[in-house]
């Protein structure tokens, strides 16, 4: 009788975690939680009297021709792209096309709700940038012309956060090359 086959067992650092984050989904289920608890106050909000204008036109969506087609073909990488971008990594390690934002996307579209979401990520977008707008007009936006919103997002996300990037670095004096010694030998 031949023993079994011993059975694979995979450790955690080598398991697949697939698309979905669980840190992702809390985070998401918070900012739902948020918008839920007191409507009113979040439709009703907008940005300070000190808010910059945005960088990207809203209407200039065709540039770069890439982004647009992306976003019109599938809108919800975009979406999980400038998600990823904007509160993980601005150099998009650990990127992948298929996340938790992009099929929150996807799940909220089949239900007609992709307005929600884009709006969220247009607010926290517009608070964390101090950028000039409402949550009324981030609906709106989001409702009459949702492609456009998500390639403006992702445009000004890269410029922002590639600034972001470029203020971080640190930056490494110049060394000057150390003097090789030969050691001398001494004569006793």
């Amino acid at each position: 009788m031949a023993a079994p086959a011993p059975q694979a067992t995979a450790t955690p650092s080598t398991q697949a975690t697939g698309p979905i984050s669980d840190a992702d989904v809390a985070e998401w289920k918070d900012k739902f939680n948020k918008v839920f608890a007191a409507p009113s106050e979040h439709f009703n909000s907008k940005s300070p009297a000190t808010a910059q204008p945005w960088t990207h036109n809203f209407w200039n969506f065709v540039n770069p021709l890439e982004t647009c087609l992306m976003t019109w073909c599938l809108p919800c990488v975009v979406f999980g792209r400038t998600h990823h971008r904007v509160n993980k990594s601005a150099s998009l390690r650990g990127y992948e096309p298929i996340n938790t934002s992009c099929l929150l996307f996807c799940g909220s579209t089949a239900v007609c709700m992709q307005w929600l979401p884009m709006a969220i990520q247009r607010a926290d977008f517009r608070a964390k940038y101090n950028l000039q707008g409402s949550c009324a007009v981030d609906v709106a936006l989001a409702c009459c012309c949702g492609c456009c919103d998500i390639v403006q997002m992702d445009k000004e996300a890269e410029l922002r956060v590639s600034g972001e990037q470029s203020q971080n670095e640190i930056q490494e004096q110049y060394k000057a090359a150390e003097v090789m010694v030969v050691p001398v030998e001494q004569k006793e």
